[in-house]
């Protein structure tokens, strides 16, 4: 089993690993300390302190902080709940008419804005662009996962959570508060 080292994994995060060595490290079994190696990287690039317990996206992390699980942006802007789609507290640009989807594609590959719309979700803290979903009109934010993080700490890195869960989407309940 190859025990590749922090400095490698830096360097693939920053796509200047030789590719060679990238190919090595896809063929060969994951180093049972990987998944520690990355988190410890990421830690060391984000703003605050809070214990980043796994990543969703290159600028997203469930975070623990002061007892909860939360979405966390690399600038720091926090979107509640991990349980909860993160989308619902993000800014939307939503591309549902001919111009603005002219904007992203041109000629036969621009989709029927009577039936697409794109949604780009935006950082409020920072402005980034976190993600973008092209979706039927009418289609509710696709929630793209909503990790076990209890079963993932205990079973798989043998090491449990200090506190613990409901393993359980909470967007419905959010999206209730807003008709109170």
């Amino acid at each position: 089993m190859a025990d590749f080292l922090k400095q490698d994994i830096e360097k693939l995060m920053d796509g200047v690993l030789p590719w060679p060595a990238v190919q090595d490290m896809m063929k060969s079994p994951k180093d049972p300390d990987r998944f520690d190696k990355y988190v410890e990287i990421l830690q060391s690039r984000v703003p605050w302190s809070e214990r980043i317990l796994l990543p969703l996206t290159p600028k997203l992390f469930i975070v623990a902080r002061e007892g909860e699980r939360v979405v966390k942006c690399a600038c720091g802007h926090e979107f509640g709940d991990y349980r909860c789609n993160w989308k619902l507290e993000s800014l939307i640009h939503v591309r549902d008419d001919a111009a603005s989807l002219a904007e992203i594609y041109r000629g036969r590959d621009m989709p029927d804005p009577g039936y697409v719309q794109i949604r780009e979700y935006v950082c409020p803290g920072c402005g980034s662009q976190l993600e973008v979903e092209a979706v039927p009109r009418g289609c509710p934010p696709d929630f793209e996962m909503l990790p076990d993080l209890d079963t993932f700490y205990r079973d798989w890195l043998g090491r449990p959570l200090p506190d613990s869960a409901e393993y359980r989407d909470l967007t419905l309940e959010k999206i209730a508060e807003w008709s109170k």
